[in-house]
């Protein structure tokens, strides 16, 4: 168990070495881009020869991509042309406030649409699980920005009981954070549960479901012992994606509600050709989304034992 879960982490680290060098090559493999970029279009030669210089980037390629996969190793990303201070300051910060945003949504989530998809994949073609099934459809089917703007219509400006921004200006406020949270769940929980009752619905149709209930054995006991833990694998893997998703998916509710996220943060580093923050950004979001699915094949042993890394 140990050797795989080894080689497992030695996938992840060699996928983050080869993701990073086609970013350097993509983003650093032309120099005078990226002084064209940190300086201005109206810099002259002279000035982004004298920058060049300074930052190193007359050396050979190979030691270029050392020294800045070094940079990032020990959390130097370089400064930021958009707000002019290391991207460190700003990277941390707009990390932390999504992974708050997202811990909610995912509080909510992830037991809601467990609890629904096992109930409505219990019994297949019931009512109860065509309701959950037409609810999922359409929450999913809904787009956040139109949600946000439904609900923000509802609670914002009709019953005003809530703010129509989370922009946190004084501080951390619990109430900024409801309705983005209530985006998030709307959108996404229908998908999951959409997932977990279909892989419910596989599991109740096998043969040693079908024999115990037929043996006698009392059905809470056949769904809690026998089903449930083979109609979570699949579902498991759809709630580790999700952690991906709302790293740098929910771009739209962080602008629509003018949160300061990480999301936000790579879309304003996006419009304004801030290389250095889009380099880091880039490199982070890659870095969870390997390290999830190498969580979630960790995962996948622990729910089935006759699993194993290839």
């Amino acid at each position: 168990m140990a050797i795989m879960i080894a080689k497992r982490f030695g996938q992840m680290v060699l996928t983050m070495l080869v993701v990073s060098l086609l970013l350097f090559l993509l983003l650093e493999f032309s120099p005078g881009s990226v002084a064209t970029k940190v300086l201005g279009a109206y810099s002259s030669e002279e000035q982004r020869m004298i920058w060049l210089e300074a930052n190193g980037y007359f050396e050979p390629l190979h030691l270029r991509y050392l020294t800045w996969l070094g940079n990032f190793l020990t959390g130097d990303f370089g400064d930021s042309t958009r707000f002019k201070v290391p991207v460190a300051d700003i990277l941390w910060p707009r990390l932390w406030n999504t992974a708050i945003l997202g811990f909610w949504a995912m509080a909510l989530i992830v037991p809601i649409s467990l609890a629904l998809g096992v109930f409505a994949g219990m019994k297949e073609g019931s009512i109860r699980d065509r309701v959950i099934s037409i609810v999922s459809v359409i929450t999913t089917s809904i787009p956040e920005f139109a949600s946000a703007v439904f609900l923000a219509a509802v609670f914002v400006f009709a019953l005003k009981w809530l703010p129509g921004t989370s922009t946190m200006a004084y501080g951390f406020d619990p109430m900024q954070l409801i309705l983005p949270v209530m985006v998030l769940v709307i959108y996404d929980f229908g998908y999951v549960t959409r997932m977990t009752r279909a892989s419910m619905a596989e599991v109740m149709t096998t043969h040693y479901i079908r024999t115990a209930i037929l043996k006698g054995l009392p059905y809470r006991r056949v769904i809690m012992k026998h089903a449930l833990r083979n109609a979570l694998i699949a579902p498991f893997t759809i709630v580790m994606l999700q952690i991906n998703w709302l790293l740098s998916g929910v771009i739209v509710v962080e602008v629509y509600f003018a949160y300061k996220g990480f999301g936000a943060l790579l879309l304003e580093a996006s419009l304004n050709q801030d290389i250095f923050v889009i380099e880091a950004c880039a490199m982070v979001a890659v870095f969870v989304a390997v390290a999830t699915q190498t969580l979630a094949d960790i995962g996948y042993t622990f729910l089935n034992p006759r699993i194993r890394f290839s």
